[in-house]
């Protein structure tokens, strides 16, 4: 005896759902947490490296003076700087503002691009 397949509504799949602004950043917001820890790997390589001698130094300063490590950087400097300035508008989103739709697209957008000035900035200067 089979059972009647009823007609459910199907839940969004990746398919069929148009990613948001707000939803990109919390995803980005947690990527960038997780790409932090993995830097602060390369801080814990450098100062285990700085400890260790000429010889061990000069195998991190080798690597991350590499294009991939410069590259590396780079995304680590951004991700800190834009896991900070999402933080902000978090905490901004404490005091209940921001929560229309329009003004947390509004927000998220000055976040990706302070982050991006920010990160320019730092490498340029």
């Amino acid at each position: 005896m089979t059972t009647p397949v009823k007609n459910r509504p199907l839940s969004p799949h990746l398919q069929v759902y148009k990613p948001q602004m707000t939803s990109m950043l919390s995803i980005l917001h947690r990527a960038t947490g997780a790409a932090n820890t993995i830097g602060l790997l390369f801080v814990t390589w450098w100062l285990i490296a700085a400890a260790s001698g000429a010889g061990t130094y000069s195998i991190f300063t080798d690597f991350i003076t590499s294009p991939l490590g410069y590259f590396m950087l780079f995304g680590w400097t951004f991700s800190v700087i834009y896991h900070m300035c999402n933080g902000v508008r978090h905490l901004i989103w404490d005091t209940g503002r921001l929560f229309k739709i329009q003004d947390a697209t509004k927000a998220g957008y000055i976040v990706l691009t302070v982050s991006l000035i920010i990160t320019t900035l730092i490498w340029i200067t």
